[in-house]
């Protein structure tokens, strides 16, 4: 791992050498008139643009560790590399591996007028080879989407050295996610191959969990997942990946395969207990919402192993199981026991809504008629058989449930993502 200090130190050569390098060409001519070996061996203390990038790559690949230097240090770098990129001489740009020096730069965060710049000095410097790739690159830091797709989605990655490949494949992943899922998730692979340990390949990884959970491919979703919490769980965006992974687990029946909620709570080994408790029940209460009750008790009970000493984390626990469990013939009676045990007053207004309306539910299926071909019917969602049995017809009761279709669409469960996120900002860092 590269010492953020040594990294400081590069910077400083970095600038000392470029300072350098503007003071001599700031001497008049005929005092700079030197031998062509003499002047040869001082440009080779100049840093190449090739040279530069890699130390802003070393920065920034500290970032993936969770270097908070690293990331407030790489804003300055970028200022005076932009600084020095701009400085350089057109005839510096007539090298294509510089102009894939200057593509890199930005797309790594530096100044999108480089390629502009670039541009304009006119095919002397961007070959048409080179044309697509940093007209491509300029239209996609610009936000130009279109534009971006049609230059730089039919450029083969594997013909350019492994950053600029890297770099390349996880631009092409963005812009043909929506159209092509599966050729993103190749491109990400790629990536991940091509620059281990970097913040490329944290990046391709966080974007892939959730190409993989979009496109229902739960187990390679639980995998990425896991490696990711494993190897980056302190990654400067690790934050954003939680609240991903959050969202993301709300949306999955984790109660239809055995190897799907094993491999779940694998994941979830790798977070802290706090962090794991609250989302295991965000999960079982969105999987309470959506009607998938037995991944709802499962990760339930998973969360009261986790709820010693917190009294408010345990009455939610205990409300989401025995709510899961009231369309059960043989658990009803016990989880209607279990919801009147719970204190009211540890409960936020949705949990209060969710506890009445599992109560209505739970007397009305006892005493409705023919309860025993009820009860064998495949399970729905609480509002989805509330609103079919036409025998419901207490007002209140129908407030709660007109409520709890509101808590369906998951908009709780989302508000209790970013809480859960803020609280853990801070152990990412």
């Amino acid at each position: 791992m590269v010492n953020v200090h040594l990294l400081a130190a590069l910077f400083l050569i970095l600038l000392f050498a470029a300072d350098s390098a503007a003071n001599e060409s700031s001497r008049p001519a005929e005092a700079t008139a030197e031998p062509a070996v003499e002047q040869e061996a001082k440009s080779m203390t100049v840093p190449s643009p090739l040279q530069m990038v890699r130390t802003l790559h070393l920065m920034q690949d500290q970032i993936a560790t969770g270097s908070t230097e690293a990331h407030i240090g790489q804003r300055g770098l970028l200022g005076v590399l932009d600084m020095r990129f701009m400085e350089l001489a057109p005839e510096v740009w007539q090298r294509g591996k510089n102009v894939h020096a200057a593509v890199s730069f930005v797309l790594s965060g530096g100044n999108p007028g480089l390629l502009r710049k670039l541009l304009e000095l006119g095919s002397s410097v961007v070959t048409e080879n080179d044309r697509p790739l940093v007209e491509g690159a300029l239209a996609y830091v610009e936000g130009r989407e279109e534009a971006a797709y049609n230059a730089l989605v039919s450029l083969d990655p594997r013909s350019f050295p492994p950053t600029m490949s890297a770099q390349l494949a996880l631009v092409q992943s963005a812009l043909v996610v929506r159209k092509d899922p599966a050729k993103s998730d190749e491109l990400l692979d790629f990536v991940r191959l091509q620059a281990p340990g970097t913040l490329l390949e944290e990046a391709a990884l966080r974007r892939q969990v959730f190409v993989a959970s979009q496109t229902n491919r739960i187990e390679k979703f639980q995998y990425l997942a896991t490696d990711y919490l494993r190897r980056f769980r302190h990654s400067v965006y690790a934050g954003n990946f939680r609240q991903r992974l959050a969202s993301a687990s709300t949306r999955i029946d984790f109660g239809q395969e055995k190897s799907r909620f094993d491999g779940f709570v694998e994941m979830m080994n790798e977070l802290e207990p706090e962090a794991r408790r609250d989302l295991y029940l965000l999960a079982a209460r969105a999987s309470v919402d959506q009607g998938f009750t037995k991944s709802a008790r499962l990760l339930a009970e998973k969360a009261q192993e986790l709820v010693e000493g917190d009294n408010v984390s345990a009455s939610r626990a205990k409300l989401y199981r025995a709510a899961s469990l009231i369309t059960s013939p043989e658990n009803i009676k016990s989880a209607v026991e279990d919801l009147r045990q719970i204190d009211r007053s540890l409960l936020a207004a949705s949990d209060m809504t969710l506890l009445d309306s599992a109560i209505a539910m739970a007397g009305h299926i006892q005493t409705m008629p023919g309860s025993p071909v009820a009860l064998s019917e495949k399970a729905k969602p609480l509002l989805t058989k509330a609103a079919t049995e036409k025998t419901v017809d207490a007002s209140d009761q129908a407030q709660g449930l007109e409520q709890l279709q509101a808590l369906s669409k998951a908009r709780d469960a989302l508000s209790r993502v970013d809480k859960l996120i803020k609280n853990q900002a801070s152990v990412t860092q």
